[in-house]
């Protein structure tokens, strides 16, 4: 078994507080301060986390910081991230949530994850990138620990 993980939480997953990506960055986060994070992971990378601090009003350091020391749950982190964001109303949550389900890689990104997986690129593989990253993380998880 490998002593680092693959975050294999989806960016179109949402906790409780129906933010998309946050249980995600939460556990790349999490993973990160332990040196647990696989090679080639961010734990605040300048896509979907980035994103996510932004449309919440959170800053990546106090996110970051936060985890290392406290360790939190994901309930735990919710709590926090209900304390400390500074738009966390319905609305800035729903444009939150549709700039994440509306957001595709470019043309380079999506070739090359699905050359990764051995998949054509033609019209019926995902453009967007919440399928394209969960297809690439499903590839790194069976090459560390499957293979």
């Amino acid at each position: 078994m490998s002593d680092t993980y693959v975050p294999l939480i989806s960016s179109g997953v949402a906790g409780p507080l129906g933010v998309l990506h946050l249980p995600r960055m939460w556990q790349k986060v999490s993973l990160e301060a332990t040196g647990k994070l696989a090679s080639g992971y961010p734990g605040i990378g300048r896509g979907f986390d980035a994103m996510t601090c932004a449309d919440l009003g959170l800053e990546e350091q106090a996110v970051k910081d936060y985890i290392k020391k406290n360790k939190p749950t994901y309930p735990q982190f919710e709590a926090w991230v209900k304390a400390n964001a500074k738009s966390l109303t319905p609305q800035a949550i729903d444009k939150h949530n549709t700039a994440v389900r509306g957001y595709n890689h470019d043309d380079e990104t999506r070739q090359e994850i699905l050359g990764n997986c051995r998949m054509a690129a033609d019209s019926s593989a995902p453009k967007d990138a919440v399928n394209l990253n969960n297809l690439d993380d499903w590839h790194e998880f069976h090459k560390a620990v499957l293979q």
